[in-house]
């Protein structure tokens, strides 16, 4: 992105509409889908977990690790459904110090039943070892795995996730941006095709 002072916010919105507008799905076998069959999918396996009572994980760094508390904290209270964020200091910094922070949210994750659940793995770059050790336990553990990530197409977690979105932006703030819109939609689309009521 290359913009000068004199037209810099008119292109940073045109950027975050396109970005937005070029939104790529994938799913676990490489082939692409559209936005509209991604959250589809995504809402009705979500909406298969919260019957079942199971749970919904989100896992981030930084932005993305703010994302993943808040949008777990939506999911909880207005969308019915048990979620959880690994967003406990204790926890974060006893297995960063005392195993490797590569291992922060696989660990734990080794420990979780996977029947009923789904992760969301939300990283920029897409290259993050910690949310690509995430997902890479939770598939090979046989939990529902779904990939949130921006930058360079070929980035590592859009190869794990059953399925993966791809923002096709090249600044942390951009694709921050991106993300964050796209999980809020994701919400609001779940509740707006959801029959159930939830008190909120």
């Amino acid at each position: 992105m290359n913009m000068n002072d004199k037209h810099f916010i008119n292109e940073y919105y045109e950027y975050l509409m396109k970005g937005l507008q070029d939104i790529k799905v994938t799913l676990g076998d490489g082939a692409s889908t559209d936005i509209q069959d991604g959250f589809d999918l995504c809402c009705d396996k979500i909406r298969s977990i919260r019957e079942a009572e199971g749970t919904v994980y989100f896992c981030g760094n930084g932005a993305s690790a703010t994302m993943a508390e808040h949008m777990s904290a939506d999911w909880f209270k207005n969308g019915g459904v048990n979620t959880y964020s690994f967003s406990e200091i204790a926890s974060l910094t006893a297995i960063s110090n005392d195993i490797d922070y590569s291992q922060v949210f696989s660990y734990r994750l080794e420990r979780v039943n996977p029947k009923d659940s789904l992760i969301v793995g939300i990283s920029s770059s897409g290259n993050s070892p910690n949310i690509v050790n995430a997902l890479s336990t939770a598939k090979r553990k046989g939990m529902y795995t779904v990939s949130i990530s921006g930058m360079k197409p070929d980035n590592r977690i859009r190869l794990i996730g059953d399925v993966n979105f791809y923002v096709p932006l090249d600044t942390y703030g951009l694709v921050e941006s991106a993300h964050a819109i796209l999980l809020h939609m994701m919400l609001d689309y779940f509740k707006s095709t959801d029959n159930t009521e939830i008190d909120n």
